[in-house]
């Protein structure tokens, strides 16, 4: 349901501000609230089911989804689906980590384990691209459908867990780093939503402000860290420069890969004119580069050293969006939109493997839960900030375009030719962040992320000894 929920969202975001009448930043909120309640509260969430109990935190996780996805399709203006939304967010980010840990307690150690962890990945590998056909086809009926979709697949997971899950006892000693987790979730909040406002002028005020305090208040969480030994962000796996690096690296893939499929399945809808569905279809090509990427990367990291593939993958990705300044409202698909997409995907692919893999290269077994869940929280938060800085680009080019007949983009339901050019100068202007923190991202790497294929090969053999047990 999570994995779903992230791509259906996308394709649905062009008739939801129709019918609700949302401004663009209220458009891109839907995503935002999402995204930052889910990463922000990600770490707490996998130590809530320690602390109370894993079934019981998973239960009430998917509920609290479950719940929120069906006040999501019954809302009626932004600020019922923006705390629906925020809800939904909270209830993945208690119920997706905790899954995992099931599946460690639930299956024996060994060659079981193994399989149960390879279906876990084929599920979270075909929500995403079945995810684009079917968001595609239930907002071709209401965007509503792509929430209530989840209604009775959730109420079949707690029945079926409430059967089939084992009862492990709470561990009460551990103590929970609520100070932490709320720090983090507002700092990125604020972070986020100064940049997201950057598109009506990035020297005013409400732009400025909330930045500035955003970055005291994230200063203010590390600090947290240090002085206690439960904080939700271990900082002692932050020791090694290079691994460091591989998280801000993280970061800056999250915000590419966000801002990017926000940003142009708005495009090809609003500036195209494609339907959700077809939106959706012109889509799956990404998941055919990503996988191409991924298999090149698979490969060559066992004799070419991580740093490389990486910055290859960023070369690739600035190829693609450099070649998108080429895209207009007259572009074709074949020629233009398709070359596009194959290019960056595959540099998402060649980077996004050698990165995870660099996470784990060289650690210890029991180091390796720690150091991935802390690699999924810096992609997702990072998503948001990409694209709230890529939204507002967009729109700054926008309205420098239309000047005073700006207002008129408003009216999605009936846009004139002339508007659906200017959004299409500011969505693939707009994408020029994305090329941006793709060269920094590969540049970075290059420069400090002096993994061997030796260590990451020890890396791997520490991932399967985890989940072994």
């Amino acid at each position: 349901m999570v994995v779903l929920d992230g791509t259906v969202v996308n394709l649905a975001l062009n008739r939801m501000q129709v019918e609700l009448g949302l401004s663009d930043q209220l458009r891109s909120w839907v995503v935002l609230a999402y995204a930052l309640a889910y990463g922000g509260l990600l770490l707490l969430g996998g130590r809530l089911g320690d602390a109370f109990g894993r079934k019981r935190m998973f239960l009430g996780g998917v509920g609290a989804f479950t719940a929120a996805s069906l006040l999501c399709g019954l809302a009626t203006g932004p600020v019922t689906l923006q705390a629906a939304r925020v809800l939904q967010g909270v209830g993945a980010a208690v119920a997706s980590p905790v899954a995992m840990a099931l599946i460690v307690v639930t299956f024996a150690p060994g060659k079981t384990r193994n399989q149960a962890f390879s279906v876990f990945a084929a599920m979270t590998g075909l929500g995403s691209v079945s995810g684009l056909i079917l968001g595609g086809a239930l907002t071709e009926v209401s965007w509503r459908w792509i929430f209530w979709l989840n209604v009775p697949i959730g109420v079949f997971i707690v029945i079926g867990g409430l059967r089939a899950l084992t009862v492990v006892p709470p561990q009460r000693q551990i103590k929970l780093d609520v100070t932490g987790a709320v720090l983090a979730t507002v700092a990125s909040t604020l972070l986020v939503f100064g940049l997201s406002m950057g598109g009506t002028g990035w020297g005013r005020p409400l732009v400025i402000l909330p930045i500035v305090v955003g970055a005291a208040v994230l200063v203010a969480f590390f600090r947290s860290q240090r002085s206690t030994s439960t904080g939700v962000l271990p900082l002692h796996l932050f020791r090694d420069r290079r691994r460091t690096v591989v998280f801000v690296c993280l970061v800056l893939a999250g915000a590419v890969l966000m801002a990017m499929t926000v940003q142009v399945a708005l495009f090809v809808q609003e500036s195209l004119g494609y339907t959700p569905l077809a939106a959706g279809f012109a889509f799956i090509p990404f998941a055919v580069g990503l996988g191409l990427g991924a298999w090149v990367a698979g490969q060559a990291v066992r004799t070419i050293a991580p740093r490389f593939l990486i910055a290859a993958g960023g070369i690739f990705m600035l190829a693609g969006f450099f070649f998108a300044q080429t895209l207009n409202a007259h572009s074709g698909y074949w020629l233009h939109l398709l070359p596009t997409i194959l290019i960056i995907a595959t540099g998402v692919g060649l980077a996004l493997i050698p990165l995870t893999l660099c996470v784990v290269a060289g650690v210890r077994p029991e180091d390796v839960g720690p150091l991935t869940a802390t690699s999924l929280v810096a992609q997702t938060l990072g998503g948001p900030l990409g694209l709230a800085a890529a939204a507002a680009v967009g729109e700054s080019r926008t309205r420098s375009l239309l000047a005073g007949a700006y207002p008129a983009v408003q009216e999605r339901g009936a846009l004139s030719p002339a508007i659906r050019d200017a959004l299409a100068a500011g969505y693939t202007q707009s994408l020029l962040v994305c090329a941006g923190l793709a060269g920094i991202m590969a540049v970075m790497a290059l420069v400090w992320v002096r993994f061997t294929p030796a260590e990451v090969a020890e890396g791997k053999k520490a991932e399967a000894a985890a989940q072994s047990g």
